[in-house]
């Protein structure tokens, strides 16, 4: 297989699918629409399923012999994570981003899809079911928000600012112990943080400059491919907690975004290191 991709294709799968199987059950759903996964703050619904459903079939339609690991098959099939890191082509994907919010009836989730190739993230799509419109990347060739329409508005991080006046969101869930308590301890020397409980929209206002900073620990790829090459494109700066770079094979090691190399040492410093 070639490897070819569109990322315009991918961008009409996806807001296709939205409308088709996200929005209708939108503060629509039936109690057995519900299910829990690992445990009750890990949620799945039928418009998880069949999102996620909808877009494999697409993609495997446009794009024949490739790869698609979703967070949904992932969790039927652990073994399919292991094909992010090799596969000629694959598109990662996370149908509903905010799964809780999604039950809750807030119009806070997204659908995310991370394009991979032999390992090296090149596209990136971040959409907003509820404002239909979509947050994208390609290696290279920079960031944009493109509405339903087909206007688009480049997207820049934030300048730098004095660590004190940082905002931004920081996911301690599954930070483990000291750093966890760590961390929190020194989240004052921060202007502010939050956690939306969902990285689509996390990374988009990251990377459209109205935020300066997002930490995570876990690093499903899902979770953070799509957003990780937005951030990156839009100008911002990423590593791993030990400095290394970020990779969608790895799943651990932590994630700091910043609007520059400068701002991601001084939030390491101040938040994990005393």
């Amino acid at each position: 297989m070639s490897g070819a991709w569109d990322l315009a294709e991918v961008v009409q799968l996806v807001r296709a699918v939205a409308r088709a199987e996200i929005m209708p059950r939108f503060r629509n759903l039936a109690s057995g629409d519900i299910q829990a996964k690992s445990g009750p703050l890990d949620l799945v619904t039928v418009a998880d399923e069949q999102a996620e459903l909808r877009l494999a079939t697409g993609l495997a339609r446009l794009f024949p012999g490739c790869v698609v690991v979703g967070e949904e098959a992932t969790s039927r099939d652990p073994a399919l994570l292991a094909m992010v890191a090799d596969a000629d082509l694959c598109f990662v994907v996370d149908p509903v981003d905010g799964t809780a919010n999604f039950c809750a009836g807030l119009p806070l989730f997204g659908t995310m899809v991370a394009v991979v190739r032999r390992g090296a993230v090149v596209g990136a799509v971040i959409h907003d079911p509820v404002g239909d419109d979509t947050a994208s990347a390609e290696a290279g060739q920079g960031a944009w928000l493109e509405t339903a329409s087909g206007d688009r508005t480049p997207l820049h991080v934030a300048a730098p600012v004095p660590l004190a006046m940082m905002a931004g969101s920081l996911s301690w869930k599954y930070m483990p112990e000291p750093p966890q308590s760590l961390v929190c301890r020194n989240l004052p020397r921060v202007g502010a943080a939050w956690d939306y409980r969902c990285a689509a929209h996390q990374y988009r206002m990251l990377a459209a400059g109205h935020c300066h900073f997002s930490i995570y620990h876990r690093l499903m790829p899902w979770d953070h491919a799509a957003g990780w090459l937005l951030h990156r494109e839009a100008g911002g700066w990423a590593a791993r907690l030990d400095g290394t770079p970020y990779s969608p094979a790895q799943t651990t090691g932590g994630l700091i975004c910043a609007p520059d190399e400068a701002s991601w040492h001084a939030l390491r410093a101040a938040l994990f290191e005393g």
